[in-house]
């Protein structure tokens, strides 16, 4: 089987997905896992559960894991432009041949037991299979949605982290906060160490409640047993602050550590990464990191897609800069609207961005657009996935009082193209709303997958 027969297979099951329901689809996880030899045996790491923050968080955790000596898999999810790009090792994605031959593997093992998953449970079992090919026995792996129901959960991975929980995924979690932290929360088993992200109060009482059903747990709290302090020492390469945090846990402290990707809500990623790296050194998985290359680690990690600045970006006769976002919520888009908004003043008042914006049908729209200035001219499309809003719901879920124009496009390239002519010679085009839209983009520009 080659690389694109894997691609065309995964992309039958996302628009056509067999038709069974979802539980039973979820709950043939594990058997087919059975079925493969239970290629996660042995398998030490950390689950990263929450609304927010999980891939960055994990992109923090691999630079420090890897720091002690450790080879290290990762499982980030969604993948922006390639299937491939969700199994890495020591943060690099696989190459095509080495993902078609655990997708393979995994899929005549489908077909043999007549075991159908869900994408994610493929995903995983992929990562899971190539892992063992590979020889790696710690995996830094990403709850797709939810916490125990996440396909991920399957590969027993004692160390849980919570980045951090807001409304997203209602229809699937729940309609409250109470209801999504007690769904990603859920991810803890007996015995476990937690390490928990600064949490609102609602959510906190709920993961708290959930906690206390289970046996012999360690728990790291943000704010109580975890704390960090950041400091700006200067400027980063893209004009941003450059900042260094210093990070205590209770089994160490750690300081000067770089935090390389722009925006304040990334030093608690960061800590929280650190603290999840503590975690997995207390249950004896790793060893202690060299302090030096725990810096150099750290000060490498980059993470596609989220405030990523192409700052010289040709289309047609158009030259500019694009920033690609990749928040999919309104908590999400508020928490980057600092980042995007120093972007915009490098420009001046008069130049204002282009804003390109896809999201799902079931997204919160208006909310998503809130913390943007609705004077910036704004351009809807729609991606390829067969769950995006049409552009002609979503101009029916634009703010009354929306000020800017507002064209729509078909697709992605056509939408950039508009964008490039309201923007202007040298001006700023930011991409958000999706994570499908910001690979879509990256494909469209012709940047290679990281």
């Amino acid at each position: 089987m080659d690389y694109q027969h894997c691609v065309d297979i995964l992309a039958k099951l996302h628009d056509n997905p067999l038709g069974l329901p979802r539980e039973l689809r979820q709950a043939n996880v594990p058997r087919l896992l059975e079925a493969l030899g239970c290629p996660q045996r042995g398998l030490r790491g950390m689950l990263v559960v929450g609304t927010n923050g999980k891939g960055s968080t994990c992109a923090f955790a691999v630079s420090a894991v890897a720091a002690t000596g450790a080879r290290v898999g990762s499982m980030p999810s969604p993948h922006l432009q390639e299937p491939r790009e969700r199994i890495r090792i020591d943060g690099v994605p696989v190459t095509r041949a080495e993902y078609a031959a655990a997708f393979a593997e995994v899929w005549q093992a489908i077909e043999r037991h007549g075991l159908p998953v869900l994408g994610q449970g493929i995903f995983t079992t992929t990562a899971a299979v190539h892992f063992r090919r590979a020889g790696v026995g710690l995996a830094v792996a990403e709850a797709s949605v939810g916490g125990s129901r996440a396909a991920a959960a399957e590969l027993g991975l004692d160390v849980k982290v919570l980045t951090g929980v807001g409304l997203d995924h209602t229809r699937l979690l729940g309609g409250t906060l109470t209801h999504i932290a007690q769904a990603k929360i859920a991810a803890a088993r007996d015995g476990d160490h937690v390490v928990l992200g600064r949490l609102v109060p609602e959510a906190a009482t709920a993961a708290e409640q959930v906690l206390k059903e289970r046996t012999g747990l360690s728990v790291w709290r943000m704010d109580q047993e975890i704390h960090y302090t950041a400091r700006t020492t200067g400027h980063a390469g893209d004009g941003g602050p450059g900042t260094l945090v210093d990070v205590t846990t209770p089994r160490a402290v750690h300081r000067g550590l770089p935090c390389p990707l722009p925006g304040a809500h990334q030093h608690h990623n960061l800590a929280v990464a650190i603290a999840a790296m503590d975690a997995m050194a207390d249950r004896g998985h790793i060893g202690e990191p060299d302090g030096e290359l725990l810096r150099a680690r750290l000060a490498a990690t980059s993470w596609p897609g989220r405030l990523e600045l192409i700052p010289q970006v040709r289309l047609d006769d158009w030259t500019g800069r694009v920033l690609l976002e990749g928040a999919t919520n309104p908590q999400g888009v508020a928490t980057v609207a600092p980042e995007i908004l120093r972007h915009a003043r490098a420009d001046g008042p008069s130049t204002p961005p282009v804003l390109v914006f896809a999201a799902k049908a079931d997204k919160d729209i208006t909310g998503m657009l809130a913390p943007l200035p609705s004077r910036w001219p704004l351009v809807l499309t729609r991606t390829d996935s067969h769950e995006a809003a049409d552009t002609a719901t979503m101009h029916s879920r634009l703010a009354p009082d929306r000020q800017g124009p507002c064209p729509t496009a078909e697709d992605v390239p056509s939408a950039l193209r508009r964008a490039a002519e309201l923007a202007g010679p040298g001006g700023l085009i930011v991409v958000f709303g999706s994570l499908r839209l910001v690979g879509e983009t990256r494909t469209a520009l012709g940047l290679q997958p990281a």
